[in-house]
């Protein structure tokens, strides 16, 4: 008869793992960042744990999306106050904060809830190819 093998022992260590978003696809660099955030990428997955992965992701400005959704894309946020909707395109935001359309893309495939809340604080998206997590010794991940 087959068991389910939980995990029981907590890991401590914090595994880094580094993308490079030059040239690649918004949604498809996006659900391997998630896969890698959740786990789902070690045996011992499971889907109420962390299992305490960092993600650094590098060249967030050179990320593209298929199609015409540069223009067709939007991006809401409001204010709160009456009349304060903004809106605007994939190609105004990329301009502006291009780490912000990863971030959006990434948190909208995790866990809503406590869990997705702390695995969304170890995503870590810079604008250049310069980071400041060195010392964590990231392990590159290629995407095709």
């Amino acid at each position: 008869m087959n068991k389910t093998v939980f995990l029981t022992k907590k890991k401590n260590e914090c595994m880094w793992f580094l993308f490079d978003a030059e040239s690649k696809t918004l949604g498809r660099l996006s659900t391997e960042i998630s896969r890698v955030l959740l786990g789902k990428n070690e045996p011992y997955y499971s889907p109420s744990h962390n299992i305490n992965h960092g993600v650094i992701v590098i060249n967030a400005e050179k990320i593209f999306v298929t199609g015409k959704k540069i223009n067709d894309k939007f991006y809401y946020r409001h204010s709160g106050r009456p009349g304060g909707l903004t809106i605007e395109t994939f190609r105004e935001v990329q301009k502006r904060i291009p780490s912000r359309i990863l971030e959006k893309a990434v948190k909208g495939m995790l866990p809503k809830g406590p869990l997705g809340r702390k695995l969304f604080t170890q995503l870590k998206v810079y604008k250049g190819s310069l980071h400041p997590h060195q010392a964590q010794n990231p392990k590159q991940i290629k995407i095709d």
